[in-house]
């Protein structure tokens, strides 16, 4: 059973590494891909994470930092123009798995759930708002824009997940490997500068 898993985190990893997929929709594809039946038990986060870092190292390594780095640099700008509402960055760019295909993922936390949307349409920023899965398995509103990415010289999706201010507290907790799931943008410059 432990040999399946491992195989399927790799399927998976190819998966999100190559064709950008998240890890869920990485982990049933990789099910289908491999002839499983569809109830097959999934790996967790942590595996697919684990086997993402170990397929970047091998066939990634010589462009994945780049990338990682203008992912970064894009995520700080829109960080900066979100200032007013509390952003921290989670997901592959700030854990460091992220390549050229991965989005970011900025939380805001905010005072008036309707502000964020109000500043994008203030600065008249094209976005699609939607619904997703949050940090804590509620539902919560996401603000995607597309952003030129001069580092890539390409587009990629930005999502802006609206919490409620009081939300930030339970969002520090560490994750399951004592990591902090997401950085202010104090964490994001100095990671730029490590």
């Amino acid at each position: 059973m432990e040999s399946l898993t491992l195989e399927l985190s790799a399927v998976a990893a190819s998966l999100v590494v190559e064709e950008g997929l998240e890890y869920g929709p990485a982990k049933r594809r990789a099910v289908k891909q491999m002839g499983l039946p569809a109830r097959t038990a999934l790996p967790g986060n942590a595996e697919v994470e684990d086997a993402v870092i170990d397929y970047i190292a091998i066939f990634c390594a010589d462009t994945q930092p780049g990338e990682l780095l203008a992912l970064r640099r894009l995520a700080l700008l829109w960080m900066e123009r979100m200032a007013d509402f509390r952003p921290y960055l989670s997901g592959s760019v700030w854990h460091g798995t992220a390549t050229r295909l991965s989005d970011i993922y900025i939380q805001l936390f905010c005072d008036d759930c309707k502000s964020a949307e109000i500043a994008l349409i203030d600065h008249k920023v094209n976005y699609v708002p939607r619904t997703i899965t949050g940090f804590n398995g509620d539902s919560v509103e996401a603000l995607s824009v597309h952003a030129f990415c001069p580092g890539l010289n390409e587009e990629v999706g930005v999502h802006l997940l609206i919490y409620d201010r009081d939300d930030v507290r339970g969002a520090l907790r560490f994750d399951a490997k004592g990591r902090s799931p997401r950085g202010d943008m104090a964490a994001v410059q100095r990671l730029l500068h490590d």
